[in-house]
């Protein structure tokens, strides 16, 4: 009986630490989202107006590795057998799609717009596929950072 309360105490030491951890995650998010609001980003290829001059024009990205903690990894495990939406999913790839973005912003913060906006997102961790267990995801953001003449 002692074993199972030092195991649930520390399942639930980890979830809530984990949960921790990405909570200060998203508070970074949107701190950065908000200071970087004035650089849109946006998935035409032609936004810009055509009386206009361009200064610059590059190709920008942004990437970023997010693990999902093994003790959501657990609950994840167990709505699979039971169904339903698995939320820390959910969670770790909106979270990995939001600061790729912002990585990407942050490399082409000079410009004024980027354009034609892509994202990649692929599942990786040994045997990720064959499993159908997801370890880390890896998201790419990537898009054409352009400068207009003043």
């Amino acid at each position: 009986m002692q074993d199972l309360i030092v195991f649930v105490v520390l399942l639930s030491l980890g979830y809530f630490a984990g949960t921790m951890a990405e909570s200060r995650h998203y508070r970074s998010i949107r701190k950065r989202e908000r200071e970087l609001l004035k650089l849109p980003a946006v998935t035409a290829e032609d936004f810009l107006d055509e009386g206009r001059e361009i200064e610059d024009v590059r190709l920008v990205h942004g990437s970023v590795v997010i693990s999902i903690d093994y003790f959501k990894r657990i609950l994840a495990g167990l709505r699979n057998i039971f169904g339903g939406e698995v939320k820390s999913y959910l969670t770790l790839i909106d979270r990995g799609r939001r600061e790729a973005i912002l990585r990407m912003k942050q490399e082409a913060a000079d410009a004024d717009i980027i354009l034609n906006l892509r994202i990649e997102t692929s599942a990786i961790g040994q045997n990720a596929n064959r499993r159908k267990t997801i370890g880390s995801i890896e998201v790419i953001a990537y898009g054409t950072a352009v400068t207009l003449k003043k």
